[in-house]
């Protein structure tokens, strides 16, 4: 039988395995005619925000869902760091809105319904799944579309948006993965729970290259995300 020790090392392994898998696929949602935003017209900083409002609530919500059903104490305090991170940038993101003059009274970022990500989130049942799909490969994504779109926001002169996003948004969001990494070598530790984590994460890449490559035939690019 293998010792703890031995099977740690196995589980650092696989999720350097998983880093590189994900890498491959993050370099495919890099170029400049990606995009993530399901908007109406030609896309602006202010249109953009209002996509990531949807990004950000989406993010809070499935944490607030899984903190409550899943076992591991430490997992659960992880989804409530993302709790309060995503609903902060929420408010911060809104109040950005405000001062370039837009009218949120009444808005609803969830009007025309949840994403299809999120909507698979939902179904993961499994707490080291769960960690793979969200903290791992979605908070990675997240990261790449943030940078398009603080380029994006300094190519259009917004320095205090660009600036909002490289200094609050971003940082938590790379905390996340990272937060992901160590709990994937924690508790990723056999063949069967390695075999959800991997599936669990191609299927979160496998739907944000759709919604990448959709979005791209509509002429809609640089949206943030969560």
């Amino acid at each position: 039988m293998r010792s703890g020790e031995e099977a740690r090392m196995d589980a650092a392994a696989f999720v350097t395995e998983l880093e590189q898998a994900l890498d491959q696929v993050l370099r495919r949602l890099t170029p400049e005619d990606t995009l993530r935003a399901d908007l109406d017209g030609e896309p602006t900083v202010e249109r953009l925000l209002k996509v990531a409002l949807r990004s950000e609530l989406e993010a809070a919500e499935i944490a607030a869902r899984w903190m409550a059903t899943t076992p591991g104490v430490e997992v659960k305090l992880a989804f409530a760091r993302q709790i309060g991170d995503e609903a902060k940038h929420y408010r911060l993101i809104e109040e950005r809105l405000r001062d370039l003059g837009e009218n949120l009274a009444g808005f609803n970022p969830l009007s025309k319904g949840y994403g299809e990500l999120y909507l698979y989130l939902t179904t993961l049942s499994d707490m080291v799944e769960r960690i793979a799909a969200t903290q791992f490969a979605r908070e990675a994504i997240a990261t790449v579309w943030n940078r398009q779109f603080i380029a994006f926001c300094e190519r259009q002169g917004d320095a205090t948006t660009a600036r909002l996003y490289r200094e609050v948004v971003q940082v938590d969001e790379e905390f996340h993965h990272e937060l992901g990494k160590k709990l994937l070598a924690r508790y990723a530790t056999t063949p069967q729970q390695q075999a959800k984590a991997r599936a669990a994460m191609n299927r979160t890449l496998e739907l944000a290259e759709e919604v990448q490559n959709l979005y791209a035939r509509q002429g809609m690019r640089h949206a943030p995300s969560s």
